[in-house]
């Protein structure tokens, strides 16, 4: 499956509901595996971006969907990089 790169920032809403985030982790790991897909791993980091998630999906249309409903909540926007193996590229 085809791997994908998420860079997300928190929103003003975001950042005032910060409690919730447990919440909408599980939220958003539960939607991405109905949706036949999963993340491979989720860091909170520093800097630029607030948070970065690598997770595989099950085609284009599938990533687009995943990130537009996660931007739908208002608490996250988003940067979303198709990431490439190595072997594809040599």
């Amino acid at each position: 499956m085809p791997s994908c790169v998420l860079l997300a920032h928190r929103t003003d809403q975001g950042v005032r509901t910060i409690g919730d985030l447990s919440k909408r982790l599980e939220s958003a790991k539960k939607v991405l595996i109905k949706m036949g897909s999963q993340f491979n791993q989720i860091l909170m980091i520093t800097g630029e971006y607030d948070l970065v998630a690598i997770y595989e999906v099950s085609g284009d249309a599938v990533a687009a969907r995943f990130t537009l409903m996660l931007g739908k909540t208002g608490s996250i926007r988003t940067t979303s990089l198709k990431a490439l193996p190595e072997e594809t590229f040599r």
